[in-house]
């Protein structure tokens, strides 16, 4: 089922997100809201522009809890054309209700950019940051923004879909370090 614009007096009283849905609509206006449904799960997807007023929105109507913020690189993604190579999802829930909603946004390259979510959950701190490092996605208004996985010598970002299998020889550029100098 595929939701456009604000839900509608009856989608209120039989959606139980319904309201949720309505505090989206009333940031991005009648008919900038686009959302699906898989599973139970309310999955809706904003442009990057507008992430952060969202987030805001979202976060003072009760989703204090964020449980998931990870990338993905749809290059060469079987399917319809994406207007987007990359894509970030941002996983919150209400913890009075227990309602969970999936925010996703997109950006490309060749500056893929996005407003931090950590001022409005510190706990993004070290999910954004791995996204940084693994999709070279950068967080506008991060603290810390810096590499967590990799070394900081490393130039590339290793989850990106044109990153090849076996590496481009990076390993040999570092040290090797043995256990007891660890």
């Amino acid at each position: 089922m595929s939701t456009t614009g604000a839900p509608s007096s009856t989608e209120t009283q039989t959606d139980p997100q319904a309201a949720t849905l309505a505090v989206i609509a009333g940031v991005l206006g009648e008919g900038g809201l686009k959302s699906s449904r898989f599973r139970d799960n309310l999955r809706v997807h904003v442009p990057a522009g507008r992430l952060f007023e969202v987030l805001s929105a979202l976060k003072a109507s009760g989703f204090n809890w964020l449980i998931e913020l990870g990338g993905t690189d749809y290059l060469g993604y079987p399917g319809p054309a994406r207007a987007s190579r990359f894509e970030v999802h941002y996983v919150l829930k209400n913890s009075v209700t227990r309602e969970r909603i999936i925010i996703k946004t997109g950006v490309n390259d060749p500056d893929p950019t996005l407003a931090s979510a950590y001022p409005l959950w510190p706990g993004a701190d070290w999910m954004e940051r791995e996204v940084f490092d693994m999709y070279g996605i950068r967080f506008e208004g991060h603290p810390d923004l810096r590499r967590i996985l990799m070394p900081e010598g490393f130039a590339a970002f290793p989850l990106r879909k044109d990153y090849p299998l076996r590496g481009r020889g990076e390993r040999h550029n570092f040290p090797r370090l043995t256990r007891g100098e660890t």
